[in-house]
């Protein structure tokens, strides 16, 4: 746009140090001191906080006070929605609906906040970085131990403690604000449980299994809350909906990790329509919204895309590879077709894990979803797979003209789950867990999943792409595309 740019990096890894993103680079410290410091020695008053995740965030404030202006969307603004009291205000002044919530300052009042919420609960801290120290307790005994010596809270810096919802289904959107009009980018598709940091959970554009109804509620609430706050520039809102009702899980006034995903499923650059925003072009001038409307939504141009998350468990001794609400992803992969088989199929290849197109199937689901995983797993059948399951599932399976063999839950005995695929005897798993025992069940068996690469699923939905992908793998139908040409 003609502008002298300025990049500020800590990591000398990522492709944003690469010298031509930038007219000059410093890997430096993302502190407030280092970027004071470097605003005085380029004598620079402008500064752009939304494409650096939360870090830039968390110093808005600070660096507006010694004369910095920031870029787009006002501190104020970024404040309503990293402070989890003014965002809660905001949630009630709007009429959107939030999971059951209460501050706390101390650890005294969490534990009231607990017995008046109940189990299971997700301690939110404010201005956090990655869902750190974020997580999901079950029991007092759970809590007392996660909120270790490390754990911190004040009347300065609260917490909400939010109800969890279990047995959810989670959505990214990520859009554009002028503070008259929003471009919604994409209603995303978490593919995973309920729980699990958006930047660690698979996820499809469009919504894979969405009601219309539920999305397009997605799509008004993001503009309620964009406009009214006064976003200038990037937005991305989680959200989960449960027995068909939507809540707001979370707001960030920045972009997010599935802007270039998205830009390259949509086929348009959100970060040039944001650079526009910021140098005076409204979103109906550079088309993006038509004349006479206040919002608009991208549709994706390749069909089916797919994000999965990439991680390093492997290259590291002893990191602990359990997912919960802190993110653990070094890296993402984007996998796209004309099928949504393709596209899951694709993503999860590049992410280094092949679904299997032969071999065993261990199947172990709560009653709620039993009648939701049978045709999925006749469908498996069909293709050939044995199929095995825990006693419970492959009751219900037989019931249903499925023979299964039967195979131990950890707690039952030897040998359980963890040695049949130690022995390398399961292919594919599916597993979905509710309340605190299945779920403590789980982390194991995903840290055996993860560490021998065996394709594992969480929720039924999952375990869908799983058929449709392994499905579009059996067909041999293998296919590149070009990407497009963002406009």
């Amino acid at each position: 746009a003609g502008f002298k740019s300025v990049m500020v990096n800590s990591n000398p890894e990522t492709v944003s140090t690469d010298y031509n993103i930038s007219d000059r680079l410093y890997i430096e410290p993302l502190s407030t001191e280092d970027v004071k410091s470097i605003l005085r020695k380029e004598k620079a008053k402008k500064i752009v906080v939304q494409l650096g995740g939360q870090t830039p965030l968390n110093m808005a404030e600070e660096l507006e006070k010694c004369g910095a202006q920031v870029i787009g969307t006002p501190v104020q603004a970024i404040n309503a929605t990293e402070d989890r009291g003014l965002f809660s205000a905001l949630m009630k002044k709007l009429g959107l609906r939030q999971p059951r919530n209460l501050m706390a300052g101390s650890r005294e009042e969490i534990l009231s906040a607990v017995r008046e919420i109940g189990y299971p609960i997700l301690l939110r801290p404010s201005f956090v970085l990655g869902g750190r120290n974020m997580f999901i307790a079950y029991s007092d005994e759970e809590l007392t131990r996660l909120m270790g010596k490390d754990f911190s809270v004040s009347q300065e810096k609260p917490v909400l403690v939010d109800q969890f919802l279990e047995d959810a289904f989670e959505y990214d959107v990520d859009a554009l604000a002028d503070g008259e009009a929003v471009y919604i980018g994409g209603v995303m598709e978490h593919i995973e449980a309920a729980g699990i940091h958006s930047g660690d959970s698979a996820c499809v554009f469009p919504a894979y299994k969405t009601p219309p109804g539920i999305q397009q509620e997605m799509i008004e609430a993001t503009a309620k809350i964009a406009l009214d706050i006064g976003v200038q520039g990037f937005i991305n809102i989680q959200y989960a909906a449960k027995d068909g009702v939507l809540y707001i899980i979370e707001v960030n006034p920045r972009a997010s990790r599935t802007v270039p995903f998205l830009s390259k499923a949509s086929g348009v650059n959100l970060i040039s329509a944001a650079v526009g925003i910021w140098t005076g072009r409204s979103l109906k001038e550079q088309g993006l919204v038509p004349a006479g409307e206040n919002i608009a939504a991208g549709a994706c141009v390749t069909g089916w895309a797919v994000k999965e998350a990439m991680f390093s468990f492997d290259r590291f001794r002893g990191l602990d590879p359990i997912l919960g609400p802190e993110m653990k992803s070094t890296g993402e992969s984007i996998g796209t077709g004309k099928s949504f088989g393709e596209a899951y199929a694709k993503a999860q290849s590049a992410a280094g894990t092949l679904l299997p197109v032969k071999g065993r199937v261990f199947v172990s689901v709560h009653e709620d979803d039993r009648a939701t995983i049978l045709p999925v797993v006749r469908g498996l059948e069909e293709l050939g797979f044995h199929i095995a399951a825990t006693r419970g599932t492959s009751d219900y399976l037989h019931e249903n003209g499925i023979f299964c063999e039967v195979i131990l839950k950890i707690h039952e005995g030897r040998p359980n789950i963890l040695d049949h695929m130690r022995s390398g005897r399961i292919s594919l798993l599916i597993n979905t867990p509710l309340g605190k025992y299945s779920q403590k069940e789980d982390d194991y068996i995903r840290i055996e999943a993860v560490k021998r690469k065996i394709p594992y699923t969480t929720t039924t939905s999952a375990a869908e792409a799983a058929l449709e992908g392994i499905r579009y793998m059996l067909r041999g139908e293998l296919s590149v595309s070009p990407m497009k040409n963002l406009r």
